[in-house]
């Protein structure tokens, strides 16, 4: 490796010794992947895809799900190897370009798509679990897709990757330490993935349990009675005109702010709009909304003092006297509301959309002493409370993470 030179960083004050600068091409030998017609996929040789690749930092043999009929000599031509690094070769966007995945273990007979470049180690520079953030960094990342091209496709090639300069540790001691320090935070990111979806799991047995009637909570056993929506709210919609936008005001609700859960990220509309627009529909503390065109179904209970209005892709329920309005929202996340939405939707539409007719006569059946309707609402909302407790330590982790990156990467902090 008498070509590899180390720099130090003249924009920083950096104590960059013990680290080099290498261009990939000193380190790998880059490959296209295979091209097959559609024929011949879905049995036998294991292909690692596109998608492998992109969700993967690291692949194991459980992970390669794909298949390929091919001759022996295609297997040898295209085969990969433990250590070899793949990288996604082209996409719509520049962004999903030189993403790339490190091969954890020995895979036997396994090949590699034409969307996918294997870079085949020429030496030992790279520790192998090294291998699989060092290419992740927001520096190597911009050179990525700063040498890609651009044509229909964004496009990189063995050519252009091989000229991206990497930033690395000398010694393979320090490589691996940083690998096990960021295995560590992926592993702790891991589990609290795991956690969240078996909580998710558990809600939704819960409401299949209690929004039903199928299980009481203790101290109750009143009757359940089946009800049109429409009977227990009043559902309008808002406005079918697209209004002016300003630079500030007040908040203009849409599907996006529903679905993403984001009521801070919103338009905005002048407050004569809003006054004229709310003579016939104003949206209150304590009332529902729905989407009911584009994606349908998903709700948000409005819990907070509120002054908006809204688009007619959207669906206002004002819970009447008697109802829980907490409850009401848990039914309609529930799957067998969900399944009776989309049955009334107009399977024609682009996009899709539901009526608020079609709202109003889905059947629900509901308790009607409304304490137990609060009392299931309740049960319900601290297994929420409990969900969005570990969504936030799940992002507080990943942000930690990239932090992490960033500084142990780029050598910023040392840990040999």
């Amino acid at each position: 490796m008498e070509n590899i030179t180390r720099k130090e960083d003249p924009s920083s004050n950096l104590d960059l010794e013990g680290w080099e600068e290498v261009n990939l091409g000193l380190c790998f030998d880059f490959k296209n992947g295979l091209n097959k017609e559609k024929k011949y996929f879905g049995q036998g040789t294991p292909i690692v895809n596109y998608m492998d690749v992109y969700k993967n930092r690291g692949l194991r043999r459980s992970d390669i799900l794909g298949k390929v009929l091919l001759s022996k000599e295609e297997i040898k031509n295209y085969e990969v190897l433990k250590g070899d690094v793949l990288f996604t070769r082209t996409s719509e966007t520049v962004e999903e370009i030189g993403i790339s995945s490190v091969i954890l273990e020995n895979v036997v007979d396994t090949v590699f798509s034409g969307f996918v470049l294997r870079a085949r180690p020429k030496n030992e520079k790279l520790d192998l679990h090294f291998k699989k953030y060092c290419f992740s960094t927001s520096e190597v990342r911009k050179e990525i897709t700063s040498k890609s091209s651009y044509t229909t496709r964004a496009l990189t090639n063995g050519r252009l990757l091989s000229n991206v300069i990497l930033k690395i540790p000398r010694t393979k001691a320090e490589q691996t330490a940083i690998a096990q320090v960021l295995s560590d935070t992926d592993e702790l990111i891991s589990s609290l993935e795991k956690l969240i979806e078996k909580k998710k799991l558990i809600k939704q047995g819960t409401m299949q349990q209690l929004l039903t009637g199928k299980k009481r909570l203790p101290g109750f056993s009143g009757e359940w009675e089946v009800k049109k929506l429409g009977d227990v709210a009043e559902i309008r919609d808002g406005t079918h005109q697209t209004p002016v936008y300003v630079d500030d005001g007040i908040q203009f609700y849409s599907v996006e702010n529903i679905t993403e859960n984001n009521f801070t990220n919103t338009k905005f509309i002048s407050l004569e709009e809003h006054k004229r627009l709310t003579k016939t529909y104003k949206i209150e503390k304590g009332d529902i909304l729905m989407t009911r065109i584009g994606s349908i179904g998903d709700c948000k209970l409005i819990n907070w003092d509120v002054e908006a209005s809204f688009y007619v892709s959207l669906a206002l329920l004002k819970i009447k006297k008697g109802y829980s309005n907490k409850f009401i929202a848990h039914l309609i996340k529930s799957y067998d509301f969900q399944k009776e939405i989309e049955l009334r939707s107009l399977q024609w539409a682009v996009p899709k959309k539901i009526n608020l007719g079609a709202i109003s006569a889905i059947d629900i059946k509901i308790p009607t002493d409304v304490t137990e309707q609060d009392a299931i609402a309740e049960v319900l909302n601290n297994i929420d409370s409990d969900i969005e407790s570990l969504e936030q330590k799940l992002n507080k982790y990943k942000l930690i993470k990239q932090g992490m990156m960033q500084n142990l990467l780029t050598g910023k902090i040392r840990l040999v």
